[in-house]
């Protein structure tokens, strides 16, 4: 696996080939790892991104503090069989003068919670496409908001890129993985479960012609949701809240209708 730090070593590094990229934050976790085997059995060349995105973060976010190991990323990524991984600094993605930003409208309940957001999703996004022109881009199911907005920039701007988007990856107690359950203490990580059994509350009340909303709200267990609403990516609809537990943010979502396959 080659490790590169800027635009034309990252191209220099490019073979021929089909191309899958896996765009992330880093420290990995069995999540990112299922979207790196996937891009891996479906093409000939697997580049991941490791970039933790400024752009992306508010004022009151947590860019300073979040969760940070390159040395254990790299390992996973050539275990997984990552042919390159592309390391930018801020100044290589943003350089002195970069004034141009990608505005998706109506990004629903997560672009409501955090102003800005999408846009530096979106951007950062379709500068990673530009930069590694794939063919593929893995994206997974637990931001199913954020594969909705890249979706819709690819089919506004006609770009010739196919999205994949994974099914989520749990713990064995249900919890979605993510990079900010390391904020979670123990006590945290059992007031967190509520998520999870709250969203199949509001699925299974779907799938018996209630309202998922008002389920998913009266089982949350006094967590109080930034949302919970209604997403729909292509031939699918999920179900998707946002709750806080203390200073951690977590996001999940399920499916009600459709097959992500």
């Amino acid at each position: 696996m080659r490790v590169a730090r800027t635009i034309p070593a990252l191209r220099l590094a490019l073979s021929p080939g089909r191309v899958g990229l896996v765009p992330t934050m880093g420290s990995f976790h069995e999540g990112h790892l299922s979207l790196m085997q996937a891009a891996r059995a479906e093409c000939n060349v697997v580049v991941v991104s490791l970039f933790v995105n400024p752009a992306q973060f508010g004022p009151n976010d947590d860019l300073k503090r979040y969760p940070r190991d390159e040395e254990r990323d790299v390992r996973l990524a050539e275990e997984a069989g990552v042919d390159v991984l592309f390391v930018p600094s801020a100044e290589v993605m943003y350089p002195k003068g970069f004034g141009t930003w990608v505005e998706v409208e109506d990004t629903g309940g997560e672009g409501a919670a955090r102003p800005d957001h999408f846009r530096g999703v979106a951007t950062v996004c379709l500068k990673l496409f530009n930069i590694v022109r794939p063919d593929v881009a893995f994206f997974g199911q637990k931001d199913a908001q954020q594969a909705e907005v890249i979706r819709r920039m690819v089919r506004d701007l006609e770009l010739r890129l196919h999205l994949r988007v994974l099914p989520t990856v749990r713990d064995e107690n249900g919890l979605a993985l993510s990079s900010r359950n390391a904020y979670l203490s123990a006590e945290e990580r059992q007031l967190a479960l509520a998520l999870p059994h709250a969203l199949e509350a509001g699925r299974s009340a779907h799938a018996a012609g209630s309202d998922p909303i008002a389920a998913t709200r009266a089982a949350l267990n006094g967590l109080e949701p930034d949302y919970v609403e209604l997403i729909d990516l292509e031939a699918v609809t999920v179900l998707a809240a946002a709750v806080r537990i203390g200073p951690t943010r977590l996001l999940d979502n399920v499916v009600l209708e459709g097959d992500l396959r």
